[in-house]
């Protein structure tokens, strides 16, 4: 999706303990900031810290997780992690993250991966998959201007 859809991004710098021996970021951190990421965009969404009904604690788990690469991030580069949720279904939620690389030596910005995850709401003790809370939904919603529930 267009860096100017996202309504959200959170930046952060390469760390020397995030890269190989050539100073390029280790693939695998690429879906660690997609996490932290997302975990920054419900914080930004008023999700964060927040307890259900029952009295715990909002809990999703990641079922799925897509990475394309694009290009590589290297040490010292400070990178954007752009976040949006595109979805809510009836027990789990999908979102879109890019992470933009900004130290490209002109100041432009240029995309260095996508990631998809689609995570799911479950029963904390169990892990079972529970629906979604409607307070997730409207917070979602509210924090992307539009409509996310997916059609039954």
């Amino acid at each position: 999706m267009p860096r100017a859809d996202f309504r959200f991004a959170f930046r952060r710098r390469v760390r020397y303990s995030e890269v190989d021996a050539q100073a390029v970021v280790y693939f695998a951190r690429f879906l660690e900031w997609a996490d932290v990421g997302v975990v920054e965009y419900w914080r930004a969404a008023g999700i964060f810290g927040r307890t259900t009904i029952a009295g715990g604690a909002a809990e999703f788990h990641v079922v799925r997780a897509e990475v394309d690469y694009k290009a590589p991030m290297l040490l010292d580069e400070e990178v954007d992690i752009c976040v949006a949720c595109t979805r809510v279904g009836r027990t789990s939620a999908e979102f879109a993250c890019e992470l933009h690389g900004l130290n490209n030596g002109e100041g432009a910005d240029d995309l260095r991966a996508r990631i998809h995850q689609v995570q799911v709401h479950v029963a904390e003790a169990r892990g079972k998959a529970t629906p979604v809370p409607d307070w997730i939904l409207a917070a979602f919603e509210a924090f992307e201007s539009r409509k996310l529930r997916s059609q039954p």
